[in-house]
């Protein structure tokens, strides 16, 4: 093995664990129960969650990173502006994950289809997704416990955007989403929940750049991605229009990058990493600041101070290998605070793309007992239609 290849192997290795053995040597590792710690949860929370769920499976199996190293249809959940760098005429892709089977709730599961269509190298490109997220079968009771009917809360999300380059290296995107969420679709509770909706808006960038390294006996491509997305930037909800109080959506800034080395003919790495950052007040969705307020003050409103601050911050890493381009396999590593969600899990994934076809599948394990994220499944389908021949 070449030097640039045991010094490329040597990096997205240590890069992989480096997260965490700083979660080690802060103490941060779930203790044992015998130990009684007791962490106080200061968890951020927001209105339709759902759309911070990574939606398929390549960046579910890559820990969810994916604002650098998306190379399909998936672009419009996780960085809209690399759809202005695909070669194809056009894609799609359908994924699917039953959700929180651990808490024994068959009927909870996210469905979402994407796809984008190049509009020639001065065109740019334009892409939609579809998100619905069902909430399975609630019986509703009364005040009393007694029997009011049952409903299926179900939450959607349809997105629109435009990608193109900004110059040869360096794309940006727009893209705008309905949302809407019916937590109570038979008004069958005490509390008068009236469906929820909103207008978001995306902003993202990606520089892409390709260069080549020495190695024994040539040089090696490498493709050095670097991505920004700030997403569900919109307006407030309220499920209770009388009560006055809206809450905000979860305003989110994802900030990447992902590097990718073909080190022969057949084999391939690419290592990527993600940090996201929620842009809205630390005390919760339902503060009475304005959208703009929420944002611009998400930086320094934590009561811990800096120290709190840097702990809502939370990092996804993912390293992939490709053989012939056609197989690959997957791993990821997700960190997320203690005390702001403890979202801490890995993750493997594989996938399988022949001709105008690709099959991907992730699974997540989380590093604490008992998490209701345990044993996460996730599913994708895609086709490619430059490959099936059209022009």
């Amino acid at each position: 093995m070449n030097t640039f290849r045991k010094s490329f192997l040597t990096f997205v290795v240590g890069a992989f664990l480096l997260p965490l053995s700083m979660q080690i040597a802060n103490g941060q590792v779930n203790p044992p129960p015998s130990t009684g710690q007791v962490v106080t949860t200061k968890t951020i929370t927001t209105a339709v969650p759902f759309l911070l769920i990574a939606p398929d499976s390549r960046s579910g199996g890559l820990g969810e990173a994916g604002v650098a190293a998306v190379n399909d249809a998936n672009a419009m959940h996780w960085n809209p502006s690399a759809l202005a760098f695909y070669q194809g005429r056009g894609g799609v892709s359908l994924s699917y994950s039953p959700w929180l089977r651990a808490l024994r709730i068959p009927d909870v599961n996210l469905a979402y289809i994407s796809g984008y269509y190049n509009l020639g190298e001065k065109g740019g490109a334009i892409g939609t997704s579809l998100r619905y997220f069902s909430l399975g079968t609630i019986n509703f009771t009364d005040v009393n416990g007694d029997p009011a009917g049952y409903g299926k809360p179900n939450e959607f999300a349809y997105d629109i955007g435009y990608a193109r380059k900004v110059t040869e290296v360096l794309s940006a995107s727009v893209a705008l989403r309905y949302i809407h969420s019916n937590l109570n679709p038979t008004g069958g509770v005490a509390i008068d929940l009236k469906p929820a909706n909103s207008v978001a808006g995306d902003l993202s960038f990606l520089y892409n750049q390709d260069f080549n390294v020495a190695r024994a006996g040539g040089r090696m491509p490498i493709n050095l991605k670097a991505g920004l997305n700030i997403s569900n930037i919109g307006a407030k909800v309220t499920y209770s229009p009388q009560s006055g109080i809206k809450n905000f959506i979860p305003t989110n800034m994802k900030l990447g990058y992902a590097l990718s080395a073909q080190l022969d003919e057949y084999n391939s790495l690419v290592w990527t990493q993600d940090i996201n950052k929620l842009l809205v007040p630390s005390a919760g969705g339902n503060s009475s600041k304005t959208l703009l307020q929420g944002i611009f003050g998400s930086f320094g409103d934590a009561e811990g101070g800096f120290g709190e601050e840097m702990r809502e911050i939370n990092i996804a890493n993912g390293l992939e290998y490709w053989y012939r381009k056609i197989f690959a396999a997957r791993a990821g590593f997700f960190y997320e605070a203690k005390d702001k969600g403890n979202r801490t899990f890995i993750t493997l994934g594989a996938g399988i793309k022949y001709n105008v076809f690709g099959v991907n599948f992730a699974y997540l394990a989380p590093l604490a007992q008992n998490h209701p994220l345990q044993n996460t499944l996730r599913f994708s389908l895609t086709y490619d239609f430059q490959s099936a021949g059209n022009e």
